[in-house]
């Protein structure tokens, strides 16, 4: 959550006081941190891309006032290979392993495309859905995904030393060869828009009783998507959730239920092309306010069999890949859009 370092300082020449300086450690807030780059000096004479001075870290001052200052971790000391590998850590950090949000305000995560949005004070509301338990708050998010969508995220935290390219497809391929079904009921409250309410009142439909009534799907399903975004991405160009949009006060619930793993690949599959990814029997679509997803078994499958050391702390708990997140949880999950809920730098998609 926050990058912490102490400062070398100069080595103080004997019995000058004025060098007798402590050393504080400093830190700074990763949610403030707007962009990273690596700091070069170049010279007239060189050729190549210049010596390599360090990391410089663009920090928000003011988010009001788009205000920005630059820091720089002078890494000298260290090699070029050191430096590198602290600036892809930091990227990823800033930019997330998936980008669906970035992808879905922008078109693109690139810093530039962001920064032209700010320039020109494009602002989009956003809906956000809250994550929780019967008794715990666990997180805000934009989409999530349990059973086949959290598991392959479990396999993929587990092998962290690949590159993360590697790591999604050894994860895909792991958990489709051992593809099965959880036993789970889902709750769900459609949603019902303003236009509807209004028609429903001019029709004489009872006042009460529409809104809330809630619907449950029992069985034996292989992914629940919930999103409240279109999540566009790189391995899906038109969206996880192409029908829903950033703040339309709805969600969209996608149920693929238990099937064959050559019609679940083809489902899959469909989510790079053209065509309709949920023309399947076996899914099914709802467009939801609320959602509650329950596991009806008693403990969550061992993704591993040699599983290591989370093996113990996650041997109870289902997966869920909440925004590119692992998030364990052992009982029912809780999930609630809340519409416009904050103010995103971005423009929509339709009207770019």
């Amino acid at each position: 959550r926050a990058l912490r370092w102490r400062p070398i300082q100069p080595e103080r020449p004997a019995g000058d006081s004025k060098y007798d300086v402590l050393c504080k450690e400093e830190f700074i807030e990763l949610k403030d941190i707007f962009s990273v780059k690596l700091k070069r000096r170049y010279s007239v004479k060189q050729q190549g891309s210049g010596t390599l001075l360090g990391i410089t870290l663009f920090i928000c001052l003011k988010k009001e006032q788009n205000k920005l200052k630059d820091s720089t971790l002078d890494l000298i000391n260290l090699s070029e290979d050191h430096c590198d590998v602290w600036f892809k850590q930091f990227k990823k950090i800033l930019a997330g392993s998936t980008n669906v949000l970035a992808h879905s305000l922008h078109g693109i995560p690139h810093v530039v495309t962001a920064t032209l949005h700010i320039i020109m004070g494009h602002i989009q509301p956003v809906d956000v859905c809250t994550f929780s338990t019967t008794d715990k708050f666990l997180r805000f998010g934009f989409s999530a995904m349990f059973g086949f969508g959290g598991r392959t995220l479990a396999l993929a935290e587990k092998h962290r030393w690949m590159s993360p390219n590697q790591r999604r497809d050894f994860a895909i391929i792991k958990a489709l060869a051992k593809l099965k079904p959880e036993d789970c009921e889902i709750s769900f409250l459609p949603f019902i828009s303003s236009q509807d309410l209004q028609e429903r009142k001019v029709e004489g439909s009872p006042k009460s009783g529409d809104k809330d009534q809630w619907q449950t799907i029992q069985g034996q399903i292989l992914n629940v998507s919930i999103m409240a975004i279109p999540c566009l991405c790189s391995v899906a160009p038109r969206g996880l959730a192409p029908n829903t949009r950033l703040n339309n006060g709805s969600m969209a619930l996608i149920i693929a239920r238990n099937t064959s793993r050559p019609e679940f690949i083809k489902h899959l599959k469909r989510y790079a092309s053209v065509k309709n990814q949920f023309n399947f029997p076996f899914v099914e679509t709802y467009t939801v306010e609320e959602v509650k997803v329950r596991p009806r078994t008693n403990s969550a499958p061992n993704l591993e069999e040699d599983a290591g050391r989370h093996a113990a702390a996650s041997e109870n708990n289902f997966p869920w890949n909440v925004d590119g997140d692992l998030v364990e949880v052992a009982s029912e999950v809780h999930v609630k859009l809340h519409p416009r809920l904050i103010n995103l730098y971005g423009g929509s998609m339709e009207e770019m």
